[in-house]
């Protein structure tokens, strides 16, 4: 039955990060742009870079924009569903592609 077989051994979120992979997703958090995008690089990620971008360039923001692939990193947010726009290392979309003038929207707020 295995109910009450050898304990597991806690785990990441998704098994592949170890210890060591996430501590160095949490110091490099801090580093890097001021907007990021995190996302595997799918044609939704893609998206929303380039729709940030264009909020960006709208706004009259001068800011680089940081596109994080590696999960370790992405688990370091917290997120679990991409893409995700982050500002000023706080996650503000996560799950969606957001027009121009949402990420406008949420990049004047920040």
């Amino acid at each position: 039955m295995g109910l009450f077989g050898k304990k597991r051994q806690a785990a990441s979120c998704c098994n592949h990060c170890s210890v060591e992979s996430m501590a160095s997703a949490e110091k490099s958090k801090a580093a890097g742009a001021r907007v990021k995008i995190l996302g595997s690089g799918c044609t939704k990620c893609r998206q929303l870079e380039e729709n940030t971008l264009e909020a960006l360039k709208q706004l009259g923001m001068d800011a680089t924009v940081d596109h994080i692939t590696d999960f370790a990193q992405i688990a370091a947010y917290g997120v679990m569903s991409t893409p995700a726009l982050v500002v000023e290392n706080k996650v503000v979309s996560y799950g969606k592609v957001l027009s121009v003038q949402e990420a406008k929207n949420l990049l004047e707020k920040e």
